[in-house]
């Protein structure tokens, strides 16, 4: 039987810096019973909310119009697209670039974060990991069907195939193939190994005998042992090892998809940082946009607190900073370079056709973030949700102003042109969100979205036997009375 722990109501705002006692990471009068309910109950509804079928109908629907897109992409040609000489790469590589970093948080959070023991990652690494997956998802659609050829797409992977010939190592696609598959096949190792502890206990709650068994397959016959928590650690702890350079690499391999070229403006050595700290910055934005509707609507507020999305909203400031300073950057070396084509790509950026795209990029992922330095903002539930739509809105158009604005201004003023998207273009763009929701909406709805074992391993009541015998709270640093419960 679990222990509850009461704690006061000063405890319902955790964002509280009162360097005498650790504010807790769940708030209310929460035991390991209340958190096993709480995050079991979503799974476990016997009549799905009609919120969500509204919500998952759109998005299927969404979904439906990206795979008529792509069909239509594929029976036709490229030129559906709005594709002109010179501007041959248009919104699928961008919207490559934008999936690919959105992924990004969950690796961060759920590896690095978990690397430097930072608590408050527990409510949020199951929605950060799964993200990471659909967003990877999303991502690897476009690098098969720019090719033109999407029925040998099959060629971009280091396999024999019937015309004895091997795929071009020297390829940036290729890169993006290694990078992405890479990057896809260990999040997804790391997602799934974390959740097979909760996935046991929706098994041992099942009241069907088809949930049962679904649910005790992907369970892998976890029993909770001793021996199976200790393979269970070591193998989480490999994991994140292995993932934590996947952080760096994976988008400093696609920032390499441009850096290697000539054309004014991608050829620099300041991508890979810039691209990683962008992706980063996109990532946590994409993670706040879908937890706090999920928070609210699934009555999650005490177990994702004010806390963690300030430390979100904290990192996010940290990371649109870094961004600014890449911008500010660029413009720098443009102008210390003595290079007048690398002068004029980043003053046509600013002041040229796609100026009003630099602007909003700009606005939104420079000083957008800077209002996160007031915490009566940062911890407004209404701001930082609109906030984080905007950074992300900014880094989709970072993508947009990086790839269309040097192609369209190149070496040659005789080969300039003006692109512009086709309705192709804009529907399959839409419809990649609507793939990405429709794998998130069946998340929430199947699966665990909070990692109940790592929650309840940061709660009071896992440290009662220590805090007892040290005298004070070791989480929280309040005193214990005899009956073993906080004193306010």
């Amino acid at each position: 039987m679990s222990t509850s722990i009461p704690v006061s109501r000063a405890y319902l705002d955790n964002t509280t810096d009162d360097p005498t006692r650790r504010a807790p990471l769940v708030v209310g009068d929460n035991d390991f019973h209340s958190v096993t309910e709480a995050v079991c109950g979503i799974p476990e509804m016997p009549k799905t909310p009609p919120a969500w079928w509204i919500a998952f109908f759109i998005s299927l629907s969404l979904t439906g119009v990206l795979f008529a897109m792509i069909t239509y992409l594929i029976t036709t040609g490229v030129g559906v697209w709005g594709l002109q000489v010179p501007v041959a790469w248009g919104w699928a590589i961008v919207n490559f670039v934008f999936w690919v970093g959105i992924g990004h948080a969950g690796t961060l959070i759920s590896a690095i974060l978990f690397l430097l023991r930072q608590r408050w990652r527990t409510s949020i690494n199951r929605f950060a990991e799964g993200m990471t997956i659909f967003a990877v998802v999303c991502a690897g659609i476009f690098p098969g069907i720019h090719v033109g050829r999407v029925w040998v797409a099959y060629w971009l992977a280091p396999i024999p195939n019937q015309m004895s010939m091997w795929p071009n190592f020297r390829s940036p696609l290729l890169w993006d193939v290694f990078a992405v598959g890479t990057y896809a096949t260990v999040s997804l190792l790391f997602w799934y190994m974390g959740m097979i502890p909760d996935l046991a206990t929706l098994r041992d709650r099942a009241k069907t005998k088809v949930r049962w068994f679904i649910y005790g397959i992907l369970s892998l016959g976890w029993r909770s042992s001793n021996r199976h928590w200790h393979r269970f650690e070591m193998a989480y702890l490999l994991l994140a090892a292995l993932a934590t350079p996947l952080v760096l690499s994976v988008h400093s391999v696609v920032s390499f998809d441009f850096a290697v070229s000539i054309v004014p403006g991608w050829h620099t050595t300041i991508f890979p940082p810039y691209f990683v700290a962008g992706a980063i910055f996109s990532g946590f934005a994409m993670v706040v946009t879908l937890v706090i509707p999920t928070r609210k609507f699934f009555h999650l507020e005490e177990i994702i607190t004010l806390r963690h999305l300030e430390s979100m909203s904290k990192i996010m400031l940290a990371t649109g900073m870094m961004v600014g300073l890449a911008y500010s950057t660029e413009f720098f070396i443009a102008w210390y370079s003595g290079n007048s084509y690398e002068a004029f790509t980043f003053l046509n950026r600013a002041f040229g056709p796609y100026a009003w795209a630099y602007w909003i990029m700009v606005s939104c992922n420079v000083l957008v973030p800077q209002i996160f330095w007031f915490k009566k903002l940062r911890t407004n539930i209404v701001v930082l949700w609109c906030a984080s739509i905007l950074i992300n809105v900014g880094m989709w158009f970072e993508r947009f102003v990086i790839v269309v604005s040097s192609l369209s201004r190149d070496y040659l003023p005789s080969s300039w042109g003006y692109y512009r998207p086709s309705i192709v273009d804009i529907m399959t763009f839409v419809g990649s969100f609507g793939l990405f929701m429709t794998l998130f909406l069946l998340f929430v709805r199947f699966l665990p979205i909070v990692g109940m074992a790592e929650v309840k391993g940061v709660m009071p009541q896992a440290h009662l036997k220590d805090v007892a015998v040290m005298g004070h709270g070791d989480y929280h640093g309040d005193i214990l009375t005899e009956k073993g419960k906080v004193k306010a």
